[in-house]
């Protein structure tokens, strides 16, 4: 089984999105960033407005615009704070 990344997407009031995935793409203001396990610890601030992309195994995927916050990478996985996380409408219903 391929390794995992553990994903924690909050906003300000909420916990959006929590769990596993195999990769995070994000748009910081030094440029898009991708997310694989084992990627080096970093902290980025995100773009505005910017687009958090989830990565699951299976090949889906959840997206959320988000504005503000951060995005931080530890060796237990990746945070992404955001002021606020909006699910992004998929084409694929």
């Amino acid at each position: 089984m391929a390794q995992q990344l553990h994903v924690e997407l909050v906003a300000v009031e909420e916990k959006v999105w929590s769990g596993d995935a195999e990769m995070v793409v994000a748009r910081t203001t030094e440029g898009e960033l991708g997310v694989l396990p084992g990627h080096a610890p970093l902290l980025g601030q995100l773009a505005e407005p910017g687009q958090v992309r989830i990565k699951l195994a299976g090949g889906q995927q959840v997206a959320y615009d988000v504005a503000g916050g951060f995005l931080s990478v530890s060796a237990d996985g990746v945070t992404v704070l955001a002021e606020s996380a909006t699910p992004v409408s998929s084409q694929s219903h």
